[in-house]
């Protein structure tokens, strides 16, 4: 992108917002470019090409996302209940269900376990995020930290000829704190186990991002999937690529009937997804979305040994 950070950094945010840039990259942009914290999450590559959905869907739907590369199939879990048929808990979804899947993520690899501590210790990592606590903000955290817990995932793989069906829980174990009525579903879990398909994957296909970016954005569900997505792409390009805009569609944009309507929404996305990572070289056109070879956002030496991207 260059633009906004270089004029912020010559002539500060003020003279960036003076200027005919989307105000929304321009705080985005400098609270990145001021950010000081030099933490750093990380992905399994799926994520990176396939996300969740942004809104919330009925309880009893899937989500299903088709690329050239992948298929991911969603399916909701469901809450037991002693008195009455187990009730439907519904697929996660938003950014809040995408910052704790990177917690879990960022966590696992950080301590080489599976086990994953939750409650306090993820609320204190939301909070640096900018998530607020208490109220209805964490009571959004506690209902997609249990359809995370609960929900099942497929990702198929495509590499040439070849397929490989990964079928997985993203946790085995999850230990509830009851704070009420189950009904209300207002459990929280304390610690969750991923399951050691997933984690295997993750140890083998870690994509490392910027916390500092995360936090810049992480209220835009779609900006977070497009920077996930251009820190997993760009680095390994050799030659510019373009990508139609109607493959784009059919990666981020399930739920929008009109090409056009995704198009203008993806467009702002993908800008605040460049605020936030300053060597990303991207183009739209009419054709589609244009990427360039870039650094990534992270040194691959920062990578956890052993761990490398698909």
């Amino acid at each position: 992108m260059g633009t906004v950070h270089d004029l912020i950094q010559a002539h500060g945010k003020r003279a960036a917002l003076q200027a005919d840039i989307d105000r929304r990259e321009v705080e985005a942009a400098a609270a990145y470019m001021a950010d000081e914290d030099s933490g750093i999450g990380f992905l399994y590559s799926g994520w990176c090409q396939a996300g969740l959905p942004h809104r919330r869907l009925s309880d009893d739907k899937t989500w299903q996302i088709s690329t050239d590369r992948l298929v991911l199939l969603v399916e909701p879990g469901r809450r037991p209940s002693p008195n009455q048929e187990a009730k439907l808990v519904g697929i996660p979804y938003g950014s809040r269900a995408r910052l704790i899947m990177l917690y879990l993520q960022k966590e696992a690899l950080r301590t080489g376990r599976r086990e994953v501590e939750l409650g306090r210790s993820m609320r204190d990592w939301l909070q640096r995020l900018g998530v607020p606590q208490g109220g209805k903000s964490m009571a959004g955290v506690r209902d997609q930290a249990e359809r995370i817990s609960r929900c099942r995932l497929t990702f198929s793989i495509f590499a040439g000829n070849r397929s490989a069906l990964k079928n997985q829980n993203i946790v085995d174990t999850a230990i509830f704190l009851d704070t009420g009525s189950r009904d209300q579903g207002s459990l929280f879990v304390e610690e969750a186990k991923l399951s050691e398909a997933f984690f295997e994957e993750l140890k083998r296909h870690p994509v490392p991002l910027e916390e500092a970016a995360v936090r810049a954005i992480n209220n835009n569900s779609m900006a977070l999937d497009a920077y996930a997505w251009l820190a997993y792409r760009l680095h390994v390009l050799q030659v510019p690529r373009v990508i139609p805009w109607p493959a784009l569609k059919a990666q981020f944009g399930v739920g929008f009937g009109r090409l056009d309507h995704f198009k203008t929404t993806f467009v702002q996305s993908i800008g605040l997804a460049l605020a936030v990572y300053r060597d990303a070289k991207v183009e739209a056109e009419d054709k589609g979305l244009k990427l360039f070879p870039s650094r990534p956002p992270v040194a691959p030496r920062l990578i956890p040994a052993g761990g490398r991207s698909q």
